[in-house]
């Protein structure tokens, strides 16, 4: 039961780490999060 747990907080954690570094900076992420939002906007019409 404890091991299923850290491999799943191991695993959110590289997740959450590699989004970011994606992102490259937290700035980089909302401009990203900004731009998911405005391409949704634009096919909803």
């Amino acid at each position: 039961m404890m091991t299923n747990f850290r491999i799943l907080t191991i695993s959110a954690l590289l997740i959450s780490t590699l989004a970011l570094a994606a992102c490259n900076t937290v700035r980089g992420a909302g401009e990203d999060l900004e731009r998911a939002g405005e391409a949704i906007q634009k096919s909803a019409k």
